[in-house]
């Protein structure tokens, strides 16, 4: 049962520049069948369900390593909103059964095939995409599903640096052409996006005004979102009471608003867009639909767009070099301390239905991070 492998490789052909090496006398030994490595432990799910019912660690045999692969030891990968979803059968896009959970995370690569230009033996690597199945202790990877990553920043931050920082750092570019001064509104602005987003546009000179539900400790809260960076945090509550005026006698009327709930949040965020402002929806944690009044499209021409940083990487695996370069970039955030990872409670992969339970639980104060 081949579930290690995401797709199949034709791994047994050889590239044309391959003669010129061979005539040269350089024997070259490449990877085609029959060389597996020894057999993985992965946390896998046959049925859709619920987690902690239906994932079970698993020992699986790895695939052969085909002359386009990499074997890669994984190190650290985060349990994330959207993988719950993958493994209940309730997200966009679900892999074939029986699948490996997990879609973001680090690798080490131990070993390459004798094709792969882009890869070597102990570079960093992450998913290109979602699917790709994060949640076991070894893999056989193609190289072009993976891309490297700079291995002298902290793991954690390595591990939860493709989904919520990519989104994040993809919605501060992509809507609004957003100068120093200007401002973001955000809710969920405690969640993995909202902290990313407060601590990338503070490194560009952008004030966040960021939107919290009330809870018993909103100030030790509210002290740690403005101690990354974050220039207001407020209740949601407060979103249409009369003290936004004075916020506003010091900060300028946002020109984006990023949406991760839904619902009256939603509509509260963008009473308070400038006229021709973005709202940007990227998640709904309160499972209600966003309610534009016609006031705001007609008098403020604001525009209503989504965003799902899955679609975003199709829509430019053809050419990685923005891809790339986003990655760059929020690396050296990272080495310069502007940008850190979210609260992370790392987890043994032996104790992931402790993990699981805590990723379902609400109000939860850290990420769950299954290490290797």
């Amino acid at each position: 049962m081949d579930i290690l492998r995401p797709k199949e490789k034709n791994a047994s052909k050889t590239h044309p520049s391959d003669d010129k090496l061979l005539n040269s006398g350089i024997v070259l030994i490449c990877h085609s069948a029959g060389l597996a490595a020894q057999p993985c432990k992965a946390l896998l799910y046959r049925k859709h369900g619920n987690p902690s019912q239906v994932v079970q660690l698993e020992d699986v045999d790895l695939p052969p390593m085909g002359a386009k692969d990499v074997l890669v030891k994984m190190l650290a990968a985060p349990i994330n909103p959207s993988d719950i979803n993958m493994i209940q059968g309730t997200y966009a896009i679900l892999p074939d059964l029986p699948a490996v959970g997990g879609n973001e995370g680090v690798a080490g690569v131990i070993e390459v095939g004798c094709q792969v230009k882009s890869l070597k033996t102990g570079d960093w690597v992450i998913p290109k995409d979602a699917g790709l199945g994060t949640w076991r202790t070894e893999a056989v990877l193609a190289e072009d599903d993976v891309i490297s990553l700079s291995n002298d920043i902290p793991l954690l931050s390595a591990a939860t640096l493709g989904v919520n920082p990519c989104t994040a750092f993809r919605m501060l570019s992509d809507f609004e052409d957003l100068k120093p001064g200007d401002s973001v509104i955000q809710n969920a602005a405690n969640s993995g996006v909202g902290q990313a987003v407060i601590q990338i546009a503070a490194a560009r000179g952008i004030n966040t005004i960021n939107v919290v539900r009330d809870r018993p400790e909103f100030t030790q809260l509210s002290d740690r979102l403005k101690a990354m960076g974050g220039t207001h945090v407020i209740k949601e509550e407060a979103l249409r009471r009369p003290e936004m005026k004075e916020l506003f006698k010091t900060c300028p009327k946002p020109k984006l608003a990023l949406n991760g709930v839904g619902g009256k949040s939603a509509t509260e965020l963008l009473r308070h867009l400038q006229f021709g402002g973005s709202m940007v929806t990227y998640g709904g944690m309160a499972k209600q639909p966003v309610t534009v009044p016609v006031s705001a499209l007609i008098f403020k021409d604001v525009k209503v767009r989504g965003f799902w940083v899955t679609q975003w990487k199709r829509d430019h695996s053809s050419d990685g070099r923005a891809f790339r370069a986003m990655l760059d970039e929020l690396c050296h955030l990272i080495k310069q301390g502007k940008l850190t990872a979210p609260a992370c409670t790392e987890v043994g992969l032996r104790d992931y239905n402790k993990a699981l339970d805590t990723a379902m639980q609400p109000f939860t104060s850290a990420k769950q991070v299954l290490i290797m």
